[in-house]
């Protein structure tokens, strides 16, 4: 349990080393009792974006997620999301998130206000201890992926889980087609 190996990271479970995590990701960890079933691994922060992640650990890009904050507004009221897509896409905010969210037009949070709001790290947000009122979009893709890394909350370490946990977060759903393909996006 929590005790997985990719590339070059094997993780340790992340109950035995919480300080590894962001103090909501850690929260929301326990209160859902997974501290057990998620593994966590040390990495140096100058590794912590994905690309580099992958380089560095020699990962297959389809075991990498990204969790990116996009935000719109209906009627003056901002909504606000988390999307969840494999390293090997991107998220479709112009169709699919601006649907989700009922909004006319959706884009990315900027670095400072997605910090601000999530309590995490820039390049550590993870869809685990955010706000939550905020839904979070989980690609089908992701949620099929036997083990994926995603961020902790903080840039030096990264979570590993089956995919499928993601898609059982609290405020979790699994959307068909919110990542497109970069090669053909």
């Amino acid at each position: 349990m929590g005790v997985f190996t990719l590339g070059g990271l094997t993780t340790v479970p992340a109950s035995s080393d919480t300080a590894l995590l962001a103090l909501t990701t850690a929260g929301a960890l326990t209160v859902a009792g997974l501290l057990d079933d998620v593994g966590v691994v040390e990495i140096d922060p100058s590794v912590s974006d994905t690309a580099a992640t992958r380089e560095q650990f020699g990962l297959d890009a389809a075991t990498l997620a990204n969790c990116v904050v996009v935000a719109g507004k209906r009627e003056g009221v901002e909504k606000i999301a988390a999307c969840v897509v494999l390293s090997t896409t991107r998220a479709d905010v112009n169709n699919a998130v601006k649907r989700l969210l009922d909004v006319r037009k959706a884009s990315f949070l900027s670095m400072d206000r997605a910090v601000e709001l999530t309590g995490m790290e820039y390049g550590g947000i993870t869809p685990i201890g955010l706000p939550a009122e905020w839904p979070v979009y989980v690609d089908r893709r992701v949620a099929d992926t036997d083990v994926v890394i995603i961020g902790s909350g903080v840039r030096r370490s990264k979570i590993l889980l089956p995919g499928r946990m993601l898609g059982e977060l609290p405020g979790a759903q699994v959307v068909d087609g919110l990542g497109l393909d970069v090669a053909t996006g």
